[in-house]
């Protein structure tokens, strides 16, 4: 009798760009009609199809590359548009996977240079998630105005943590984010290393007054410090962060695994085919 039903709230305008949507008109120049899209992943990461199909749905071109193919130098970030590294577990997810995932790049002089070229391009942009996340958290000096980032490390009830979670979205620099904020709105969970370790009090200060984007939230709508609507210990229920030109987005949850209505295990009746998170990949799709 006493259980509290979480409120979903959506921003109204969310729910009518999902439904009136439409891919640009067919032109010549293929860059335009169709952005590419880097799908990155690394020995042991997954996701990868799933974050694939959503921005194939909002009008891209996705491009599956493994690390390795850039390490060979088969394939450069020149011709793309936008980079998502995706969640899973690299290299068994033990000790800092995404870190060392990272490191596999600030420790290559070529690959190093790639990625910081690509990072300070004014017409791309990068999304990081869950593994992903912790990887590009890593690779904040090469990312401009992502000074302030945490660390993501074990989380505090150094066990593994999956479940839907409910997560605000804050107003935020955010081009993935931005034009939903206000939304209260489940998503999936799924990692053991996502607890934000600042590197002092003052880059926890700035990253909330500033950066961050995604929060998770309790059954009444609030900040959620405690577990488990806070699954991983985060200080002041950080859940994801952008860079401060909004073009790099990190976060924890997962959006590609609940893009669809009926991934979810329960939606309100008028959500059609879309789920609100889809307007994420379309957000991306209408910056560019």
């Amino acid at each position: 009798k006493n259980r509290i039903i979480p409120k979903i709230y959506i921003n109204p305008e969310i729910v009518d760009l999902c439904k009136n949507y439409t891919i640009p008109k067919i032109s010549k120049n293929l860059n335009i009609l169709k952005p590419k899209v880097v799908i990155l992943r690394d020995e042991g990461s997954n996701g990868e199809r799933e974050m694939a199909a959503a921005f194939h749905r909002a009008g891209f071109e996705p491009y599956d590359v493994h690390m390795s193919d850039l390490f060979s130098g088969k394939v450069s970030l020149d011709q793309y548009r936008g980079l998502v590294a995706c969640g899973g577990f690299s290299y068994g997810d033990v000790l800092g996977a995404g870190e060392g995932w990272a490191k596999s790049i600030l420790y290559n002089e070529s690959i190093r240079h790639l990625f910081g070229e690509f990072f300070v391009r004014d017409n791309i942009f990068a999304l990081g998630v869950c593994n992903g996340c912790q990887m590009l958290a890593a690779l904040k000096e090469l990312i401009p105005g992502a000074g302030h980032w945490p660390r993501f490390v074990r989380n505090r009830s150094d066990q593994f943590e999956a479940r839907f979670s409910m997560v605000r979205i804050d107003p935020s620099p955010s081009i993935l984010l931005a034009p939903m904020a206000g939304s209260r709105l489940p998503i999936v969970t799924s990692h053991g290393e996502g607890l934000a370790e600042f590197a002092s009090t003052n880059d926890l200060r700035m990253a909330s007054q500033e950066l961050v984007s995604l929060t998770y939230i309790d059954n009444h709508g609030e900040t959620a410090n405690r577990y488990p609507a806070n699954p991983n210990g985060s200080p002041l229920g950080i859940a994801g962060l952008s860079n401060e030109n909004g073009r790099v987005t990190i976060m924890m949850p997962h959006p590609e695994r609940c893009f669809r209505t009926v991934q979810n295990s329960w939606h309100p009746a008028n959500w059609g085919e879309d789920s609100p998170w889809q307007q994420l990949f379309f957000n991306a799709r209408a910056w560019l």
